[in-house]
């Protein structure tokens, strides 16, 4: 099967250049061919730009679909949403939860990574708890959550087939900082977060082999002159960082402020979306809670902010308005970042010959016109939409 770009704005090395696409077998065989000489399926790029696909490592959900509560076709119908939003793979977030749900949840995501794509790819299972700090709890119900307890984790793990990629510890909980090993040396990326650590706590997670934070400045103790905590160890260190763009969860100078600590190369854009991502305002779930979003907000009902409905163009469209930044610029955020994290960016994150064909078409105004998943359309703009 293959697919012949033609005459697109192409993000290569860093920059634009006006060329075309030969994808074969869900692979980019070619950057530059001039003719489609084998007859493939067109897709006429001309005034547009491409750009790789979009990587979301933290959502809960959105169009109506829970993680928590999704069957695997609700998730296979999530998929491909998240694909008309320009994503092109994602992380399934689990908030904690019982037992039993979880299972069941770990579950449908297993069979749902098994359905052919019809939409972004399914990487795997994030768990953000249930190891979290009580008092920095934001929307985790506060009875399930518990002291790091491996063999909780190996029992989840278990059920996943090893599908779990992810997870977000509180290192301060009795066992924190040697979970937090034991998984790093598992190969699970460990991410601290919502979490009360000081400094030092946070500096020895880091050590430990922590190698993100999970959405930074949020649900956290904040940066203090004389106690830095974990957003002042994030900031001066190499970890990578995830920041929620939405201008809710991160003032603009802030997320300013976060770049040029971090740098571009240490910073991924998530959306951390609930269901509410894509619909209008309302009632909805997350999890075991009900969240209530107004002019797009998602609160708890006593007003702590609990998730968002951010899907991932609308944060790479924040991050260029926050930052005076060009798109160019600002795109590892959203690709590269994320792929790096995971280890995927042997394949994934940039576009160059031999790597996935994981593509989004924009228009001049960095609207989404075309989601490519290994090589496969699984998403086109209406025309006059």
């Amino acid at each position: 099967m293959g697919l012949f770009i033609r005459n697109g704005s192409v993000l290569v090395d860093g920059s634009f250049k006006n060329t075309n696409i030969t994808i074969i077998d869900g692979k980019i065989a070619s950057i530059g061919d001039k003719d489609n000489t084998n007859s493939f399926q067109e897709v006429d790029a001309n005034d547009k730009k491409i750009v790789p696909g979009f990587i979301d490592i933290h959502t809960h959900g959105g169009f109506g679909v829970d993680i928590n509560h999704a069957t695997t076709q609700d998730l296979l119908t999530l998929s491909r949403f998240f694909a008309s939003q320009g994503v092109t793979n994602w992380i399934a977030s689990l908030v904690t939860d019982t037992e039993e749900n979880t299972i069941w949840c770990i579950e449908q995501i297993k069979e749902a990574m098994e359905k052919p794509i019809e939409g972004a790819r399914l990487l795997g299972i994030h768990l953000e708890g249930p190891f979290l700090d009580h008092g920095y709890k934001g929307s985790m119900p506060e009875h399930l959550l518990r002291n790091a307890d491996i063999e909780l984790f190996e029992k989840y793990q278990k059920k996943a087939d090893g599908k779990i990629i992810y997870i977000t510890i509180a290192p301060e909980i009795d066992g924190g900082l040697g979970l937090i090993r034991k998984l790093h040396d598992l190969g699970v990326v460990v991410a601290i977060g919502h979490s009360g650590a000081d400094y030092e706590t946070a500096i020895e997670a880091i050590k430990a082999g922590a190698r993100c934070a999970t959405h930074i400045f949020n649900a956290m103790r904040p940066i203090h002159h004389h106690n830095p905590a974990i957003p002042g160890a994030v900031l001066e260190s190499e970890i990578y960082s995830e920041a929620i763009c939405d201008g809710r969860h991160l003032h603009p100078a802030t997320v300013r402020l976060i770049i040029k600590c971090k740098g571009l190369d240490r910073v991924i854009a998530v959306t951390d979306s609930i269901m509410a991502a894509g619909l209008k305002d309302g009632e909805y779930t997350l999890g075991v809670n009900k969240i209530v979003v107004e002019n797009g907000d998602a609160k708890l009902l006593n007003g702590i902010r609990a998730g968002s409905t951010l899907t991932m163009i609308n944060a790479l469209k924040n991050i260029m308005a926050f930052t005076g930044r060009t798109l160019e610029e600002v795109i590892p955020l959203l690709t590269l970042n994320p792929a790096r994290l995971f280890g995927l960016d042997s394949h994934k994150g940039t576009i160059q010959e031999g790597k996935d064909a994981d593509l989004v078409i924009l228009d001049n105004e960095f609207n989404i016109d075309a989601t490519i998943v290994n090589g496969q359309i699984v998403y086109e703009r209406k025309t006059g939409a």
